[in-house]
């Protein structure tokens, strides 16, 4: 007998049919599973990037407000501010 018709005997035909849609079932599964943890993942970085622009804003308009007021002192020679 040739390899095609042992394959196709349904001694081995049904345990290899269980076999293929087990794993296309599970590759179903698992990618969805992924695309679902890849979409999550970027609404959380999107998340920390809003809060982290949001820290830097603050950090420049506090730098700005201390430029203001040091800006009318006078400035030694190392660039330090005299009181």
């Amino acid at each position: 007998m040739s390899a095609l018709s042992k394959i196709f005997r349904p001694k081995t035909a049904v345990p290899l049919a269980t076999n293929l849609v087990a794993i296309g079932a599970a590759t179903l599964y698992i990618r969805s599973h992924l695309i679902f943890n890849h979409e999550e993942a970027e609404a959380r970085m999107d998340e920390i990037e809003g809060t982290l622009r949001g820290h830097i804003g603050l950090i420049e308009n506090s730098l700005e407000r201390l430029e203001l007021e040091t800006g009318s002192k006078k400035q030694d020679a190392k660039g330090g501010l005299k009181s």
